[in-house]
């Protein structure tokens, strides 16, 4: 009988090179040495990630910034870690992380916010921090929050780190408009996934970060003559999210953008153009 060779584990999620793994992996994958990651912070607005550090190479995903992440290796300006928000791996730019950060106390609740180098409206904005960017507020004023490294923020721009919202589709029509970006996941741009990942994370609903690990993982199957607002639809890599029985939001690459469809006229279209049926629909 022939030896069954376990399959390798997915190394979106899990660290693991001939030379290094992380430490849970011991006993599952071979590795020289295993580690346990150092914490750290993502201190730069966005930064992608990538598969491999090679910056020629697309991004898989995007950090954000404060989002919390282990760091397994840092080489030749590459820092090689792990998100502890969603378990995501990737190679980063070594400058994009800090150590011994403070907890954030508030999130950024609108698509884009202004960072000044101080509380006045006429002054230059040094940077903008995407929707969901967590901050640590120091200080504040009537309309101004203070940030831990110095720099300012439109108090109205954050909401305490804790607080969730209540409706996913709600948080999902946050970024009707914004651009279509393969691995993105700021406002600046995002694919199919990250809008779902959003939308259910603004909610308190823990999310994994691509569609095939959301069709396993989230939800149970239902029958599509019982669709309702925040259903999911899958279809080979791609997923949206129904607004009601009859419309669907999603960021997709005919359009380039997050927009709403019909699911009839969405159906329709896959078939046409990529030769696909709708696969599942989950419900959470």
């Amino acid at each position: 009988m022939a030896e069954t060779v376990s399959p390798l584990p997915d190394r979106r999620r899990n660290l693991y090179r001939s030379d290094l793994a992380e430490a849970g992996l011991e006993g599952v994958v071979p590795a020289d040495r295993y580690v346990t990651g150092a914490p750290a912070r993502i201190c730069q607005p966005i930064v992608p990630a990538r598969l491999t550090p090679n910056h020629a190479k697309p991004r898989d995903t995007e950090f954000l910034m404060g989002e919390p992440v282990l760091v397994f290796d840092r080489a030749d300006n590459w820092a090689w870690v792990k998100s502890q928000r969603d378990g995501y791996v990737g190679y980063i730019d070594q400058g994009a992380l800090i150590f011994g950060a403070p907890a954030p106390t508030h999130r950024v609740n609108t698509i884009r916010s202004h960072l000044y180098p101080a509380p006045e409206l006429k002054r230059f904005a040094l940077a903008a921090l995407p929707y969901g960017a967590l901050v640590t507020v120091i200080d504040r004023t009537e309309k101004w929050a203070k940030l831990a490294d110095g720099q300012w923020v439109a108090l109205a721009h954050l909401v305490p780190a804790s607080q969730t919202a209540k409706d996913p589709v709600a948080e999902a029509m946050r970024f009707l408009g914004v651009p279509y970006l393969w691995g993105g996941r700021s406002s600046d741009g995002m694919d199919c996934s990250a809008l779902v990942q959003f939308a259910l994370e603004a909610c308190g609903i823990p999310c994994p970060r691509d569609s095939d690990m959301q069709e396993a993982e989230l939800g149970s199957a239902i029958d599509r003559a019982d669709l309702q607002a925040t259903d999911l639809i899958f279809w080979p890599g791609h997923v949206g999210m129904m607004m009601d029985r009859d419309r669907m939001i999603h960021a997709n690459a005919t359009d380039m953008a997050v927009r709403v469809w019909t699911l009839s006229d969405f159906e329709a279209h896959i078939i046409r153009i990529e030769g696909h049926e709708i696969r599942t629909i989950k419900r959470l």
